[in-house]
């Protein structure tokens, strides 16, 4: 089944460096992203609820972005999801940019999952 890119923005109100770590770790991942989240060597297991996927980390840059692939997913181009920061030279604003995919037709579904996960986001860290 062909799959859509989705690219996302949101307006963060917190420093790169504390993003980031909300990004990159398990234990920032685990504050709004999933439930549990463990992790050997470059591989991040994700657990929500009954439901367990696991992404090698494929490349990152300090206080920029991480790029994890998904490992249960056989689609080359589309098995992976990406954030990254991005700082208005202009105000100072941080933003998180959010690239995904997600089955056709299933777009605002997956926009949902990400707008609730990035809420939760927000709250943890103030912004």
């Amino acid at each position: 089944m062909t799959k859509s890119k989705i690219q996302l923005e949101y307006i963060i109100r917190a420093s790169n460096s504390i993003l980031f770590n909300c990004m990159s770790t398990p234990s920032g991942l685990e504050e709004w992203f999933a439930p549990e989240v463990l992790i050997r060597g470059e591989v991040f297991t994700f657990k929500w609820e009954g439901e367990e996927r696991k992404a090698q980390l494929v490349s990152k840059k300090k206080e920029s972005y991480v790029k994890y692939q998904w490992l249960d997913d056989d689609d080359a181009t589309s098995n992976y999801f990406e954030m990254a920061i991005k700082i208005d030279e202009m105000t100072g604003e941080v933003a998180l940019l959010i690239t995904d995919f997600s089955e056709e037709g299933e777009e605002d579904d997956q926009k949902m999952l990400w707008d609730e996960s990035v809420e939760e986001l927000k709250r943890h860290i103030g912004g």
